[in-house]
């Protein structure tokens, strides 16, 4: 693995394995135990995914490191009151995550790490609309007037977000074929259908994410 590849992954691995003690309590608050036990499972996977990319690291040679600096500022962010805060939030880091594993997936030339990455990835496809039908119902509990405007809110969330991701994974993400420019723009772009299923204006049916090969079949992500 690369050493700008090796390095992101550690960063990434990182933020996967945070503490969701106060988002458990939010989800219990509102008094549903079915969606809090659902959501136990949603950290149980993130989880996964932090010991599956730790077995990467150890696989390459390479240790995990303590924790990120970006990966702490998301953390005091997620302290704001109420689970639709806290939620929208994660929202940002899945929709970043999305793109991100993907080209983890398709730009390197290491089996173990295309094949780490592509499970990852198929997880993360099914967390972004299990979040998004919460969302949907919590929203909806908002007047009318208010619900567009926290959605804009939300994707000014999301560029600020990107653009971080952007610039500290730079060298990586040029290493596995995607520039910066790219990268943000496939996340932008990635943050319409999510507000449009939130809205009810459109379900979670598919969004189409290009294969490496632009003149291939495409992925079919099934939300």
């Amino acid at each position: 693995m690369p050493p700008a590849v090796r390095a992101s992954v550690q960063r990434f691995q990182a933020g996967e394995d945070g503490d969701s003690s106060a988002l458990f309590a939010k989800a219990d608050a509102a008094g549903d135990p079915d969606y809090s036990a659902a959501l136990r499972l949603f950290v149980a996977e993130e989880k996964n995914h932090a010991r599956l990319l730790a077995l990467l690291l150890k696989a390459g040679g390479a240790t995990t490191q303590a924790g990120h600096w970006s990966d702490t500022a998301f953390a005091r962010l997620r302290r704001v009151p109420g689970l639709r805060t806290e939620l929208l939030l994660l929202m940002v880091a899945e929709v970043v995550a999305l793109r991100y594993y993907r080209a983890l997936r398709d730009g390197t030339d290491d089996p173990l790490t295309s094949e780490v990455a592509g499970r990852i990835l198929a997880d993360e496809e099914r967390h972004v609309p299990f979040h998004c039908a919460r969302l949907r119902a919590s929203v909806a509990e908002l007047p009318r007037a208010a619900r567009r405007p926290l959605l804009a809110g939300w994707r000014v969330m999301l560029l600020g977000a990107v653009l971080v991701v952007a610039a500290d994974h730079g060298r990586a993400l040029r290493r596995l074929g995607v520039g910066r420019g790219r990268f943000v723009a496939d996340v932008l772009r990635s943050g319409g259908p999510v507000v449009a299923a939130i809205l009810g204006t459109a379900g979670f049916e598919r969004v189409l994410w290009p294969r490496r090969n632009a003149s291939g079949p495409r992925d079919v992500c099934p939300w």
